[in-house]
């Protein structure tokens, strides 16, 4: 528990770089600026979603290693 406490400074960089992922992404698919915004928060949210299940997956099977 203590890796994964040391290591929580660094997910805070996560947020920002889904951010910018999800924005550039949905601003090349779509022209509208309220399509793109509304796209682009979706898939911020499936972003850190997925991260989410992969980071839990991965302290799961790290646990009393």
């Amino acid at each position: 528990m203590t890796s994964l406490l040391a290591t929580t400074n660094m997910t805070w960089y996560l947020f920002p770089l889904a951010l910018v992922v999800s924005l550039v992404y949905s601003a090349s698919r779509y022209e509208l600026p309220s399509r793109i915004i509304r796209h682009a928060i979706s898939c911020f949210v499936r972003i850190i979603l997925f991260m989410a299940v992969i980071l839990a997956l991965l302290w799961w099977l790290s646990f009393r290693l």
